[in-house]
C-alpha cells in the first residue's frame, strides 16, 4: 500500500509531557498486545496503524510476547515500517517490553539482565529498527534482585538500544524503589505503565501519587476493561465479541452487576453526548497525572472513537460523583 500521512495529523491530537522529561506523547497511544499477529488479516491492521498515525496518534506500543503467535506483532509491524510507514520513523515513538515468557528455559522470562538484553535484540531484529524509543520491564520479578534489573534497563539505554526506560505493573513502593535505583544510575524512569479502567482502579490507591511525586509519566492500558466499557454488552454477550472467544476475557466475568454498572455508565455517556467507550477514555484522562491512554484496536472505528473522546475530556462534579456511586456497587 502507497501511503501518505494526512498533513492535519498534528492537529487533530493533543499531547502531554511525560513525566520530568522533554517527551510528549499524545493523549491517546496505540497498543498491538492483540489484532496485530500472524493470525489476523494483514490490510486490516495495516489500516488500523496509517488510520492512528492520520490522527496524530504517534505512539505505538509493542511486547516482546504480543501476537499471536508471540513474537508476531512486532514482525507484522517491522514488516509495515520496511514500506511507507518507515519514512515517518523520526516521528513516531516506538515502545516494547520484555518479563512474561518468551521462550524455553531458564533465559526467556522474568527479569534478569540475560534475559532482558537478549529479549530487546530480538525484538530489533524483529521489527527491523536500530532502537526503541522505549523500553519496559513487563512485571516485577520476585526472584531476581531489582538492582538487576534496573541495572540491565541503565545498560540498554547507554547502549542506545532504547532512548528510555520505563516500568509496567509494577505496584507503588517497588515503582518507588525502582525510580529511586535509575536516578541514581543516571538514567530517569520515564514512564510507568498499569493496568487502569473504570473497573480496574487499583492506580488510585498509591501509585498515582508515587508518579506525581517522582514526575514518572503514566500510560494507562486496558481503559476499557477489554471491551467491557463499550456499547457491547448492553444487552449480554453477542457472537463474536471478545467475551465469546478470548481466553483473556471470560463471559463469566461478565456479570449482572457489571452489565447494570455498564449500563448505568452509558446512559451518562450518552447525556454527555458521548458512546460508552468514549467517554471511558476521556475519564482517565481527566487526570492531568495520566499521560496517554493506550487502546487496542481491531478495525479503524475503534482508533475514531478513542480519538473522539478528546472532544470532551471535562467532567462535571456531579458526573463524576454519579460514576463514582456506580463503581461502588461492583465491589
Amino acid at each position: 500500500m502507497n501511503y501518505q500521512a494526512s498533513q492535519s495529523r498534528y492537529q487533530q491530537m493533543s499531547y502531554r509531557r511525560c513525566g520530568n522529561s522533554g517527551l510528549q506523547l499524545p493523549a491517546i497511544s496505540l497498543g498491538l498486545w492483540q489484532n496485530f499477529g500472524h493470525v489476523d488479516l494483514r490490510s486490516t491492521f495495516e489500516q488500523v496503524l496509517h488510520t492512528a498515525f492520520d490522527l496524530g496518534i504517534t505512539h505505538f506500543d509493542l511486547a516482546n510476547n504480543y501476537g499471536p503467535p508471540p513474537g508476531s506483532a512486532e514482525s507484522n509491524f517491522g514488516d509495515i515500517m520496511q514500506g511507507n510507514f518507515g519514512k515517518y520513523r523520526d516521528e513516531m515513538i516506538i515502545s516494547t517490553k520484555a518479563g512474561y515468557t518468551m521462550w524455553d528455559g531458564p533465559y526467556g522470562d522474568w527479569g534478569s539482565k540475560k534475559y532482558l538484553v537478549a529479549s530487546l535484540n530480538q525484538s530489533l531484529k524483529r521489527m527491523k529498527l536500530d532502537y526503541v524509543d522505549i523500553f519496559y520491564h513487563h512485571r516485577p520479578d520476585p526472584n531476581t534482585s531489582l538492582e538487576e534489573t534496573m541495572a540491565a534497563l541503565d545498560l540498554i539505554v547507554r547502549q542506545g538500544k532504547a532512548l528510555y526506560a520505563g516500568i509496567s505493573n509494577y505496584p507503588p513502593d517497588q515503582a518507588q524503589q525502582a525510580f529511586d535505583m535509575l536516578k541514581q544510575l543516571g538514567t530517569p524512569c520515564l514512564i510507568h505503565q498499569p493496568k487502569y479502567s473504570m473497573f480496574v482502579r487499583t492506580p488510585e490507591e498509591g501509585l498515582l501519587d508515587v508518579l506525581g511525586q517522582n514526575k514518572v509519566g503514566c500510560i494507562a492500558f486496558s481503559p476499557l476493561a477489554q471491551g467491557m466499557l463499550t456499547d457491547k454488552y448492553l444487552n449480554g454477550i453477542p457472537d463474536q465479541s471478545r467475551a465469546s472467544r478470548n481466553p483473556s476475557l471470560k463471559p463469566d466475568q461478565i456479570t449482572p452487576v457489571k452489565l447494570n454498572a455498564i449500563r448505568q455508565l452509558n446512559a451518562i455517556a450518552e447525556q454527555r453526548g458521548q458512546k460508552l467507550a468514549e467517554m471511558a477514555v476521556a475519564w482517565l484522562l481527566r487526570d492531568d497525572r495520566v499521560t496517554s491512554v493506550l487502546i487496542g484496536a481491531s478495525k479503524v472505528a475503534h482508533v475514531q472513537d478513542a480519538c473522539n473522546a478528546l472532544k470532551n475530556i471535562n467532567f462535571t462534579a456531579a458526573e463524576l460523583s454519579a460514576i463514582d456511586e456506580i463503581l461502588k456497587n461492583l465491589d
